[in-house]
């Protein structure tokens, strides 16, 4: 049986059976410009956009999603993330609707949803490691009210939205490790995290939780948040993902590990070989979607991105 890029996508974050070729997304494919001779949604600036007749918003509406679609046509996209742009819910329904009626359910729909603390910048890193040990009630009733900001937005949406899930996307870990010991993401992310998490399922939605870095001291908790799938396993930070599967690829959808680091710096067979262990240990029994170990960013060569979906389409298929 045939099933479109969506049907996929769905079924390798539920870990069913899989079949033809492993599913592939990026949060970001950043070179537009490149591809396409356009500029990517996210890096747009409408700060007129008030100012517009409504012909000319419908006109740009048109253009961002008809490019979302090309990207996920050119690259064999099974997902769209969005960067709604402007970000009002208004416009984030439109977008949505717009994409839905060009494209159908062809592809699955995300935007971002995360409200847990991610690593403060370098100004805020400080401020905020004294505020855990200061005012640590404080700090966890801001987490609790963030999770219930996220929740009243994403309830604003199902009403109205054919939107399949969220990605969430705060960082935690840095190469390193995480930036709260175990003890203390135990008490000021998890439960927050799984909180987040079960409402967005309540709701019919999928999860996909995103964070960079080295995760393995905090894998399980993050896999005890319950989300459908974790992205982006980096080879960068030491995650390794036959590990990864080995421990908990019977209970979560893996998504990533393609070093893009490599994709930016690496020699050709590098890139190749980091496809190929991706995919060796990624695919066996499904539960798994091919991507990088981030997004395809600014700067990268395109041809590299292209190289790594050669290797994905010749060796990314199920019998």
């Amino acid at each position: 049986m045939g099933y479109t890029p969506r049907e996929q996508f769905i079924r390798a974050l539920e870990r069913k059976e899989p079949s033809g070729r492993v599913p592939h997304f990026e949060l970001v494919f950043f070179l537009t410009m490149e591809a396409f001779g356009r500029l990517h949604p996210a890096q747009r600036h409408y700060g007129q956009w008030d100012q517009m007749e409504e012909k000319e918003r419908q006109l740009h509406r048109a253009d961002m999603a008809d490019l979302y679609i090309a990207t996920a046509e050119r690259y064999e996209h099974n997902a769209i993330f969005l960067h709604p742009n402007p970000g009002s819910l208004d416009e984030i329904r439109r977008l949505i609707d717009l994409i839905r009626e060009k494209s159908g359910d062809r592809y699955y729909l995300m935007l971002h949803g995360d409200a847990t603390y991610s690593i403060p910048n370098g100004e805020q890193m400080e401020q905020f490691s004294y505020r855990i040990a200061d005012e640590p009630e404080k700090v966890k009733a801001d987490a609790a009210r963030m999770v219930d900001n996220a929740i009243r937005h994403a309830e604003a949406l199902k009403a109205k939205t054919s939107l399949d899930g969220f990605a969430l996307c705060s960082d935690y870990c840095f190469n390193t490790g995480p930036f709260l010991s175990p003890r203390l993401f135990s008490e000021y992310v998890t439960p927050y995290l799984a909180r987040l998490t079960q409402a967005y399922r309540d709701m019919g939605f999928y999860v996909i939780k995103h964070t960079d870095g080295n995760i393995m001291p905090i894998l399980d908790q993050l896999v005890q948040t319950n989300p459908h799938a974790l992205h982006s396993l980096d080879p960068q930070g030491g995650v390794d993902i036959a590990e990864v599967k080995r421990r908990v690829g019977d209970k979560v959808c893996l998504i990533g590990n393609v070093n893009c680091g490599l994709l930016d710096s690496g020699a050709d067979d590098e890139v190749v070989a980091s496809v190929e262990y991706a995919l060796k240990h990624g695919m066996p029994g499904g539960g798994y979607i091919f991507s990088t170990s981030n997004c395809i960013y600014t700067g990268m060569r395109l041809a590299r991105y292209e190289l790594m979906l050669d290797t994905w389409r010749r060796l990314g298929n199920y019998e």
